[in-house]
């Protein structure tokens, strides 16, 4: 997706995951870099200086990775892999995701509520649709993209979302065409690899709500 909805058709970086052994676009692995002590740092926005170490954003290869200790493979040196790596780059995408949301919202390219997601639905303008893991099946379910016309999420709770509304929660969210919902995409799409499909266990009384 480019800007203004055009296609972007310009030659896609690929990088390997060092788990898999899989070649893919830069956009679904994350990169991690040796730091100064010899420890593993996460660079998720691709600008820190160094080699690049890259993994699949799964949860499942990036666990891999430090079982196996295949950082220091890669590095062709012994290197240090922080206690806790996955639940930091976990975090540090949440927060990266939710920080382009807000961004989005101030740039009049996402709203939220049931209401408005649903009109903004109708009248053709959403092309990503945000609801959150832990709201109810019933009350999700009548919101929906028509097929093949946009993407769906929901990786997010409703406290995360709520956070770029400034918010307590928020179980609905859609965005329109533009360069930051480009951009929310590409994050989100990774965060869910690193999630995982996660299922609504809400008590079915969202409706409605924002």
């Amino acid at each position: 997706m480019g800007r203004g909805g055009q296609t972007d058709t310009r030659e896609v970086a690929e990088r390997r995951c060092i788990a898999t052994g899989e070649v893919g676009p830069k956009a679904g692995l994350i990169r991690f870099v040796v730091g100064p002590g010899g420890e593993i740092v996460p660079d998720l926005a691709g600008k820190l200086p160094g080699r690049g170490i890259w993994v699949s954003a799964d949860r499942a290869a990036l666990e891999l990775a430090v079982k196996k200790r295949l950082f220091s493979r890669s590095a062709k040196r012994q290197v240090q892999v922080p206690e806790g790596l996955v639940e930091t780059v976990e975090a540090g995408m949440t927060r990266r995701v939710t920080d382009i949301l807000s961004l989005a919202r101030k740039a009049g390219l996402a709203i939220a509520g049931y209401e408005k997601v649903r009109g903004m639905i109708q009248a053709g303008e959403a092309v990503v649709l945000v609801q959150a893991s832990d709201g109810s099946v019933r009350g999700k379910s009548k919101l929906r993209l028509p097929p093949e016309e946009g993407t769906t999420f929901d990786c997010l709770t409703a406290d995360e979302i709520g956070l770029s509304f400034g918010r307590d929660h928020v179980i609905h969210a859609a965005l329109c065409n533009g360069g930051l919902t480009t951009r929310f995409v590409e994050e989100t799409t990774r965060l869910s690899g690193l999630r995982g499909k996660i299922g609504a266990t809400g008590p079915g009384k969202d409706d409605g709500i924002a």
